[in-house]
Formats: C-alpha cells, sequence, structure tokens
C-alpha cells in the first residue's frame, strides 16, 4: 500500500575535510629537500534539488539521516586529497525547508531547484602551503574542518491551482476522479481521505491541476482532526472551491452552514508562505461553490433553495453529480476561466539568475566574555579562533605554537589581558580548553629546533614531544639509555 508522506525531520551532517599532510621531500643526494605536504580534500555537501520524478517524501521518512563523504587526507609530493562528493538528496516541487525553530530556510519550487542543507568542511593545510620564512620546513600540518550537521524539517505544499476544501464525504475525491484521469479511493461508505489528490485537467488551451484537501472540520486551523496537516496544501492554491453534500442526512448541517464554517477556518488558518508565494491570504483567493450530488431528488431540491444565498456573495455557483457526471462540462470551463484570470492578474515572477558567489572569508571579529561555570575562566567566541582551533593536532607543540601566533595576530592575547586575565585562567575556544600562560611569547620570531617542537613551550610545564617519543620507547621497552649501558 502506497503511503503519502508530507512532512518529515531530516539530519543532515556534510563531510568533514581531509587532514593536511606533513612530509619532507627526500630523493638521492636531496635528504631534506623540503616541505611538500599537500592540502586535505574538501568535504562533501547535503544537497536538496527538485527532481520531477519524485511526488511524496516518503523516502525521508524511513532514512532520515543524510551524511555526505569526508575529504581525503594529503599526500607527500604536493598531492592534494580529493574531495568528498556531494549528496543530492531528490524532493519534490513545493517542498518547502525549515529549521529547526520553525523558520522558512528555502521554498523549492520548479525542477532542478537546489538548495545546501549542509556544507562541507574544508580540508586542512599541508606544511608546503604554512612555509614560511619564519617556518622554512614546518613540520606540522592543520586538521581538516568538521562538516556542518543540521536538523531540517521537510514539508510538502501541493503545486495545484484550484483547491477543493469540504467535509468529509462531500465528493471531493469523486469530482476529482471525474475532472481528470487521477483515480483516488472512491467506495459507498463514510471515510475520510488521508492524503491529497491531485489531478490535471485540459480545457481548451487552459491546462491547471485540482488539488482534493481532505481533513477540513470545525476547528481546523486550531489543530483538530488533520487540518493543520493539509491545510498548507491550500497556500499555493490560486482558486478555492467549496465541494458542499446537499444529500448529508447529518443533524444540524446544510450547504450554508458547511460553507460558514469552512470559510471560519480558512480565516483562521495564517499561511507560512505568505509573504513569498505573492499569492496573499488564503481569504483573498477567488471562491467557486459546488454543489454536489444533485443525483439525488432532495439533493437537487435543496441544492435549488441555497444557490440565490451564494450568488449573493458573489460567488459562482455550480450544480453537479460526480456520479452522473451532470454539469461537469460548464463546472471546468468555469474553473479554466477563473484559473486563467487569476494568472493574468498574478503573473510568475522572473525567474532568478543563479549567481555563483565565493564563500566569505571569516570575520576578524571576536569576543571574549567571563565563563559562568569557571571563576576567572574565560570564553572566547569567534569564528577565525574556533576554526583555528579546530584545524590544531594539539600532540604537536608546533602546531600548539603556530596557533598561539595567529591568536596574538588577532588580539585575542591582548583583550585577555585587558579584561585582567591571571596567568592559569582557564580559557576555552569552541570544545577546547587550557590554563593561559602569558609568558609564552606569542607572535616572536619562532627559533628554529626539531621538527615538531616549539622552544617557546618549554617556559611553561607542559611534555614536549621528544619527551613524549621517549617515554613511548620507555613503555615498549626499547630505552635508548638501557640500550647504551647494555
Amino acid at each position: 500500500m502506497s503511503r503519502f508522506i508530507d512532512r518529515v525531520v531530516l539530519h543532515v551532517s556534510a563531510g568533514k575535510g581531509g587532514n593536511g599532510c606533513a612530509s619532507v621531500h627526500r630523493e638521492k643526494f636531496k635528504p631534506l629537500g623540503g616541505p611538500d605536504g599537500g592540502n586535505g580534500g574538501r568535504g562533501g555537501n547535503v544537497v536538496l534539488e527538485v527532481d520531477r520524478s519524485v511526488h511524496t517524501l516518503l523516502d525521508f521518512h524511513f532514512h532520515p539521516r543524510a551524511k555526505a563523504t569526508n575529504g581525503a587526507q594529503g599526500m607527500g609530493g604536493n598531492r592534494e586529497g580529493a574531495n568528498g562528493s556531494d549528496l543530492i538528496l531528490k524532493v519534490p516541487d513545493g517542498t518547502v525547508v525549515l529549521d529547526a525553530k520553525g523558520g522558512v530556510l528555502a521554498d523549492l519550487i520548479g525542477i532542478g531547484t537546489r538548495y545546501v542543507a549542509a556544507r562541507g568542511g574544508r580540508g586542512g593545510l599541508g606544511n608546503a602551503a604554512l612555509a614560511s620564512k619564519a617556518r622554512k620546513a614546518p613540520g606540522f600540518a592543520l586538521l581538516g574542518e568538521a562538516g556542518e550537521e543540521r536538523d531540517l524539517v521537510l514539508e510538502l505544499k501541493s503545486v495545484a491551482d484550484v483547491g477543493l476544501v469540504g467535509f468529509p464525504s462531500a465528493g471531493k475525491s469523486s469530482l476529482v476522479s471525474v475532472l481528470s484521469a487521477a483515480k483516488p479511493k472512491i467506495a459507498d461508505y463514510p471515510f475520510t481521505t488521508l492524503q491529497p489528490n491531485l489531478g490535471v485537467v485540459s480545457v481548451g488551451e487552459t491546462t491547471f491541476t485540482v488539488a482534493d484537501v481532505p481533513g477540513l472540520i470545525p476547528g481546523a486551523s486550531q489543530g483538530r482532526g488533520l487540518g493543520l496537516d493539509f491545510l498548507r496544501h491550500l497556500e499555493r492554491c490560486a482558486v478555492l472551491a467549496h465541494v458542499v453534500d446537499c444529500a448529508t442526512l447529518e443533524p444540524g448541517r446544510d450547504p450554508i452552514s458547511d460553507v460558514e464554517a469552512l470559510e471560519a477556518e480558512l480565516a483562521a488558518y495564517q499561511p507560512a508562505l505568505e509573504g513569498d508565494t505573492g499569492l496573499g491570504d488564503l481569504a483573498d483567493r477567488p471562491r467557486i461553490v459546488i454543489l454536489n450530488k444533485a443525483d439525488v431528488p432532495e439533493a437537487a431540491e435543496l441544492a435549488e433553495m441555497v444557490t440565490p444565498d451564494f450568488v449573493e456573495r458573489g460567488w459562482p455557483v455550480f450544480t453537479i453529480s460526480a456520479v452522473s457526471r451532470e454539469g461537469l462540462r460548464p463546472l471546468t470551463f468555469a474553473l479554466a476561466k477563473l484559473v486563467a484570470d487569476y494568472r493574468e492578474s498574478h503573473p510568475p515572477a522572473a525567474p532568478k539568475r543563479q549567481v555563483i558567489r565565493p564563500i566569505a572569508a571569516d570575520e576578524d571579529s571576536f569576543s571574549v566574555v567571563a565563563d559562568p561555570e569557571n571563576p576567572g575562566g574565560f570564553i572566547v567566541r569567534g569564528a577565525r579562533p574556533e576554526r583555528w582551533v579546530q584545524q590544531t593536532a594539539f600532540d604537536n607543540d608546533e602546531a600548539v605554537g603556530y596557533l598561539a601566533d595567529r591568536l596574538a595576530r588577532l588580539g585575542v592575547e591582548d583583550e585577555l589581558v585587558r579584561q585582567g586575565a591571571e596567568p592559569g585562567a582557564f580559557v576555552t575556544i569552541g570544545d577546547v580548553g587550557f590554563e593561559w600562560e602569558p609568558q609564552t611569547p606569542a607572535g616572536v620570531d619562532v627559533v628554529r629546533t626539531g621538527r615538531g617542537t616549539d622552544a617557546r613551550l618549554d617556559q611553561v610545564e607542559r611534555i614536549g614531544a621528544a619527551e613524549r617519543k621517549h617515554a613511548r620507547r620507555v613503555r615498549r621497552g626499547h630505552d635508548d639509555t638501557d640500550s647504551e649501558e647494555q
């Protein structure tokens, strides 16, 4: 059994950027030919694209997580890592992308329309790109950035010209089946349609689509029944058609009260895309009243009695029978004329040209605020400091010294001093926390030492790379000192 899903929560994760490579060129008679580590590849993006072959969000209902591939690590010989492949997710026409708080991020209308849901992380620089006068042969490389992760809400709002509204069992699905080639479920017992049915109608040179919107009852705009689940499908409709059951035997119901009850619900519903579609509020859309089930004698008499009341409101009224197909031809031409008039008065906006812009560089701005969880501590916020910390391999002293130089040039050290940070104060940048040592002379000329080391860090109580290497050899039973004594 097919299922219609028009709202899903999608967890998207872009690919991680590849790490840079720390390599030194070596060949015969050139043991130290200079740094030649390549950059890491970019992580893949997660992209939503409108596809004509997709009509529901069912795939995302069963597979709510999507992740793009990571970028490859850089290699020696100045070889860059391969970029991660973009993950293209096919969505139906009329999909609206919302953030976790309900804000509209994108309205995907038109075949081929794209939206980058999550951007991949940038690859880390290799030591060849980090070489400078101060560091002619860097013994480190930058790590790749993590890809963007987001929780998105996808909502499908049907792209239809005419929206059929009415109480359950009013004959909306039957009307769609006789006006078009659509074959919705129809039965001779009362039931409520659980999914919108779309049909294409051709009248002369005019072609328009008709949507049967189910679940509308009094209180639908406040979430009663299935109202809020399907009222969204009316937001793009140019014409609203009331389908009235003139043969109902329920007490307290008649065509006039049914239409008034549904009009109250339409007036109370606020379209989320009101400012984007250009169609305005639902109360401003053209109306037409369709009095159905005229093949029943009592229903035909009732339709004749209530027609003058609707005519006084300025609404076209048509008495039809979806079973015997009585009155369908005049109704079809009337709908075509209403759609044509609305299209003429609301011409579609000119398609926007695709503009490719380079990604803006991170701003130099940052902020230093007191850490509420650590007395005397501080939190550094900013795009660049947080990205630099994420790219640093903290098991490499030279990489840590490079990070200190970058933060000093940006002004983080001076701002900490200005705000009264004491030596040993706990400073947090991104997900990393450390004890601040102002006596470490960041920003000065780097003293040339072994690869992967930084002499400035010896001033603090920190285990250097050489000590860690020696301790590792001792743990493995290959102590150099013991070997010499033996």
